[in-house]
């Protein structure tokens, strides 16, 4: 005789179910920080190939000392490059730790953009809300310490601030050129500015967009102005996302297939390739990751085939 399932023992599966996915995203996996390898043929032929670290959404508080060390250790990968998509902070007192998970990298080239969370110190939200669309700027809270965090970036690790700004670094023979836009989830990205910025820089063999949030109309922006890769972080790769599914919401414009990961965007008649940072935090008061794992990337720009 088959015995039936009562709604109280499949209320129980469920709560089950419920609970060890709590356990993994809150106890479990979001501390397997991981490295994804990412190849991008983007380079005139026969160029030596560079390596980027893309750093971004480190989200780090003073009492992460996991985290903090993982992201030291990074600077073992010898990356030709840093390229740092923002949002440092995790908490108002969190730079002495940014500045030991970061120091690791000093005499290694580097450019950055700010986040919202490089302004304002992060606040308790509902996450439900993120399904109405992008979150809100903030208001009524403290500010960061900005100025110290380009003190130590920009000062001491002497990586190029790129807020609505460009630079041209030149890496084992190849002429890059760095555009990059203020937080554009805070509406702080001035094309008027940059564009006063690019007028000085020289002659590149390519161009690299970089900005926290990859608003459509910033990436549509950069490609305007022939960027050949775009590299943004911001989504956390929706930081909550379903098996076979992907991810729920992406805190801004972005396709939600497009969250995590690299793809490309299409404007004016060119294609070119966008990496998104699932990046490596998260808000203190948000504490959980699931099916998205904390990351960087270690993108390769490779050398396009002749002909």
């Amino acid at each position: 005789m088959r015995r039936r399932v009562g709604p109280g023992a499949a209320l129980g599966a469920i709560a089950a179910v419920g609970a060890a996915s709590a356990v993994w995203g809150i106890g479990i996996e979001r501390h397997l920080y991981t490295v994804r390898h990412h190849t991008v043929r983007v380079l005139e032929p026969g160029a030596a190939p560079v390596r980027i670290l893309h750093l971004s959404d480190m989200h780090l508080a003073p009492w992460q000392a996991r985290r903090r060390a993982w992201i030291s250790h990074l600077a073992s990968l010898r990356p030709d490059l840093v390229v740092d998509t923002g949002d440092h902070f995790g908490h108002a007192d969190s730079l002495p730790a940014i500045r030991s998970a970061l120091g690791s990298f000093d005499g290694t080239a580097g450019v950055y953009v700010h986040g919202s969370n490089d302004l304002w110190s992060p606040k308790p939200r509902n996450p439900l809300r993120y399904f109405r669309g992008p979150s809100k700027a903030p208001h009524q809270v403290p500010p960061l310490d900005t100025e110290g965090l380009d003190a130590f970036l920009a000062g001491e690790l002497g990586w190029s601030n790129l807020d609505n700004a460009s630079d041209t670094i030149e890496v084992r023979g190849t002429r890059i050129r760095f555009i990059g836009t203020d937080d554009p989830h805070l509406k702080l990205d001035d094309f008027d500015a940059l564009d006063s910025s690019i007028e000085v820089q020289p002659v590149a063999d390519i161009t690299i967009g970089v900005t926290h949030a990859p608003y459509r109309r910033v990436l549509d922006g950069f490609i305007d102005r022939g960027a050949g890769l775009i590299l943004a972080g911001h989504t956390h790769g929706g930081q909550v996302r379903l098996p076979f599914f992907g991810a729920l919401v992406s805190n801004c414009d972005l396709p939600v297939k497009q969250a995590r990961g690299l793809s490309s965007w299409a404007q004016g008649g060119r294609t070119v390739p966008l990496n998104v940072s699932a990046g490596l935090g998260h808000s203190i008061y948000a504490p959980v990751r699931f099916c998205c794992r904390p990351e960087v990337s270690l993108i390769t720009l490779a050398a396009r085939a002749e002909g």
